[in-house]
């Protein structure tokens, strides 16, 4: 017996999923938002690069959508990207989220991604995006955020916390507090890492700048090497591709993948720093932890696994989800429905239970 229209039948699923997946393109993405100047030797976003010669600025994009709301104290959700994908990878979770009064929404791309500017010579790091990170903050006067970080982000995010955690303990006071973080398909331990050779080890040879170069200037190879992010259900369409294409590709954003993706080498270096257990056990009593994983992730399908493993006892939350490392592609109203529950039950529920400003 055939089941009826209303039952979500994994065919009916993949007809919905395809039915959305063109809602927001590249160009109406950066089009919401603008290039601002960014001083990477001074980590300070400026009012104006036209009264400077230096030449450490650099243009980043940034797009920040601002909620209606009676508090006097807005809440801030920061959307922190994925790579390669940058900030356009977060469109679909935030069309869903639209309407649902999370709070301010930032998105930004870090230099080498979307629409921020790709130098022939920048010092890619974990702790650069980091500095530009707080110096957004700093900029936006953002004094509480929660952070919703997607693939590298998350040992960005790992050391944000870890940078919190040093102030505190030196008494220092906080420009931005962070209040919790949801962590989405990325590092958490060094040991949990699992990016297939022929992935993100092979960009960072010779070969890397070599395919990336020719995907610059082809669909076809871009096609190729974006193929891993997906699940293998998941029938990704040509325009997904292309508006993917549309939003890498910009100011040779292509070819940079190769400069930008030396993330896993920082972790390695930095083991003690940026673990999460670590960092969990010194701040969950004023962060809010949340691990999301997927089942068929090829590059940290271990990570949400060991997190469960080595915390699941004492309190973490661990969720997962199926389909591969794109989650906000295949899943953007899976991760906005655990956005907004994040939001309400660790902010605004703390506020009402505790008497104390959120």
């Amino acid at each position: 017996m055939k089941p009826q229209p209303s039952t979500p039948t994994d065919d009916n699923i993949i007809e919905l999923n395809n039915s959305r997946r063109t809602e927001v393109t590249a160009d109406v993405w950066f089009a919401s938002g603008h290039r601002i100047p960014y001083d990477c030797e001074a980590r300070d976003v400026l009012q104006s690069a036209s009264k400077t010669k230096a030449t450490n600025i650099v243009h980043v994009f940034k797009r920040v959508v601002k909620e209606q709301s009676p508090d006097t104290t807005p809440v801030w959700a920061s959307f922190l990207s994925g790579w390669p994908d940058g900030s356009f990878g977060w469109a679909k979770v935030d069309r869903a989220l639209e309407g649902k009064n999370i709070g301010h929404r930032l998105f930004f791309d870090y230099v080498g991604h979307g629409e921020s500017d790709k130098p022939v010579d920048y010092p890619y790091s974990t702790f650069e995006r980091a500095d530009m990170v707080e110096a957004i903050w700093k900029s936006e006067g953002i004094k509480s955020t929660f952070i919703y970080s997607f693939d590298y982000s998350s040992i960005v995010t790992l050391e944000l916390l870890a940078r919190q955690q040093d102030r505190l303990d030196k008494g220092e006071k906080l420009h931005t507090k962070i209040k919790g973080v949801v962590l989405i398909n990325g590092g958490l331990y060094v040991d949990g890492h699992t990016h297939p050779w022929y992935t993100t080890p092979v960009l960072k040879s010779w070969m890397g700048g070599f395919a990336t170069s020719i995907a610059q200037r082809s669909k076809l190879v871009f096609a190729e090497l974006m193929k891993p992010l997906w699940s293998k259900e998941y029938k990704v369409t040509t325009e997904e591709i292309n508006e993917l294409y549309n939003a890498i590709s910009r100011r040779s954003g292509v070819y940079s993948m190769s400069k930008s993706a030396g993330f896993l080498k920082d972790h390695l270096q930095n083991p003690e720093r940026l673990n999460l257990s670590r960092l969990y056990r010194n701040a969950k009593d004023q962060v809010s932890f949340h691990i999301v994983g997927s089942e068929e992730d090829p590059f940290e399908g271990r990570q949400a696994a060991l997190a469960q493993e080595r915390l699941g006892a004492e309190g973490l939350d661990v969720r997962i989800l199926p389909g591969g490392h794109l989650s906000t592609s295949e899943h953007p109203e899976r991760l906005a429905q655990i956005i907004e529950e994040v939001t309400f039950l660790n902010s605004h529920a703390r506020e009402i239970l505790t008497g104390k400003e959120a």
